[in-house]
């Protein structure tokens, strides 16, 4: 059974820092994909960052510079760095994963139940 918890969100300033987690469990053997996506009201859920399968890093282009994602293989747990976060930053983020090479798409088989980030 795959779970995923999300941690480390909240209220920041722009300009500030905050950093997410995501622990998994349940897979602890099966190559997987994982990432982080969000999701402002009123708009679609879009992709942040994710690590392949491999452990290849990508991250999206509205956040390249500012965010870094990496992941504790040994604990099974995703981070998302966030510097130099801004207004438009805002939106719930989820952590996401799947049995796949990328998880690129929102079309992801387990979603953890989100954390509140807020800058203002």
């Amino acid at each position: 059974h795959v779970q995923l918890v999300e941690s480390g969100g909240g209220s920041v300033q722009a300009g500030g820092s905050l950093r997410l987690s995501c622990a998994a469990s349940g897979y602890r053997y099966a190559s997987y994909c994982m990432g982080w996506f969000r999701q402002a009201p009123g708009k679609e859920r879009e992709g942040v960052a994710s690590i392949s399968s491999e452990g290849v890093p990508s991250v999206a282009d509205s956040v390249k510079g500012r965010f870094t994602i990496s992941k504790d293989t040994a604990n099974n747990i995703l981070y998302l760095q966030m510097n130099n976060v801004k207004p438009e930053d805002t939106a719930m983020y989820y952590c996401g994963a799947d049995f796949l090479q990328y998880c690129s798409s929102t079309r992801l088989g387990y979603w953890g139940q989100g954390t509140q980030v807020t800058v203002s």
